[in-house]
């Protein structure tokens, strides 16, 4: 058996159902090592068993330790809802347009996030804004203007991770102007090339110079830069691009691999295969079956097998795993959670919600 067979698992970031770690998740990361977990509203019950929670899932890792990760972004997409703090949408924060105040902002959500041991966030989202009333992006967007997203968006990246929470630009090449619900079904940016990288990329480049841990990558079809396959799946967009030109050396994040934009024309296992070869490091598969994550991870050793995926894909994501880990996670040691008043004490508190009403009122 070759020797990154035992690793595996190493580049799936998995979703669960419940309070607590599934027995079925925990003998998945005993067989084949785990990358990390994913959070949301259906694992959430109240901040203590959030924190119990993010440990028992730090204890899954083997030699690397895994990511427990979140969609905290404000407004609309957060999974963590009171007591935390409830934070207005980004488009409130770009509209005020003051570096601190989304320094503030950025430092009460590292702390709280911190607080239960939550490690990656997958904040800030970079893409730009289109039309505010669009379902898909909208509000979520901090501005209309690729400068500013860039500029706001780096603010939030270094101070997520200068206080000790890796953040994840999200969804390259941009996802804005999609009109398509990539979650239902593949959304298509007609986009020039040179109008994706004047607009859409734009604030990737700000993300890249501010050193941001990871990118993740659209469900989105761009046929001036890949006729046939969405951004998560084409080697054109994420290699030739993201690292090529543009010299990103992080983690590079497929977005759900479950989500109707992908699996309308592919398995999950084809999918996970397809985004590797394309230069991801991260699958992100957030539904709860351990069975379809077990299938995603004997679908790349099969693939590595029959020669579909080159070894050296596989390789280099790891190694990739190891070097942005050790960057944030290496320094850490198990610690019990912290609970009752300690724990509460961090979250929710009059100073951040002082910051969420300044954002707020604008």
């Amino acid at each position: 058996m070759r020797t990154f067979y035992r690793h595996v698992g190493q580049l799936v970031v998995a979703g669960f159902g419940g309070h607590s770690v599934p027995a079925e998740l925990r003998a998945l990361a005993r067989e084949w090592d785990l990358g990390g977990v994913i959070l949301f509203g259906r694992n959430v019950e109240e901040p203590e068993q959030v924190a119990e929670l993010c440990f028992d899932a730090q204890a899954l890792s083997q030699d690397v330790p895994i990511w427990v990760t979140v969609d905290q972004e404000g407004g609309r997409v957060a999974r963590l809802r009171a007591p935390f703090t409830e934070w207005p949408s980004m488009a409130a924060l770009g509209r005020v347009g003051d570096a601190g105040l989304v320094e503030r902002f950025a430092t009460a959500l590292a702390g709280e996030l911190s607080a239960v041991g939550v490690t990656l966030d997958f904040a800030p989202v970079l893409d730009v804004r289109h039309n505010e009333a669009d379902a898909v992006i909208g509000d979520r967007a901090l501005s209309s203007e690729p400068a500013e997203v860039g500029r706001l968006g780096r603010v939030i990246i270094e101070t997520l991770q200068r206080n000790g929470v890796a953040a994840c630009g999200k969804h390259f090449p941009g996802h804005g102007d999609a009109r398509a619900d990539s979650h239902k079904e593949l959304p298509v940016i007609d986009q020039s090339s040179g109008q994706l990288r004047g607009t859409e990329m734009m604030p990737f480049r700000a993300a890249i110079a501010g050193d941001v841990a990871a990118v993740m990558t659209a469900h989105v079809l761009y046929p001036a830069l890949d006729e046939e396959r969405p951004a998560t799946l084409s080697r054109g967009i994420i290699q030739d691009i993201l690292r090529d030109e543009f010299g990103f050396q992080g983690l590079v994040v497929s977005d759900d691999l479950e989500m109707g934009a992908i699996v309308e024309t592919r398995t999950v296992p084809q999918a996970a295969v397809g985004a590797l070869s394309a230069g991801c490091d991260t699958l992100l598969v957030c539904g709860e079956s351990v069975d379809r994550h077990a299938a995603v991870i004997e679908g790349v050793i099969h693939a590595v097998e029959r020669g579909e995926l080159a070894e050296t894909c596989v390789e280099a994501a790891l190694a990739r795993q190891r070097r942005v880990k050790a960057r944030f996670l290496g320094g850490q040691r198990s610690r019990r959670p912290l609970t009752g008043e300690a724990l509460r004490e961090r979250l929710g508190t009059s100073a951040h919600q002082a910051v969420a009403d300044e954002i707020a009122r604008a």
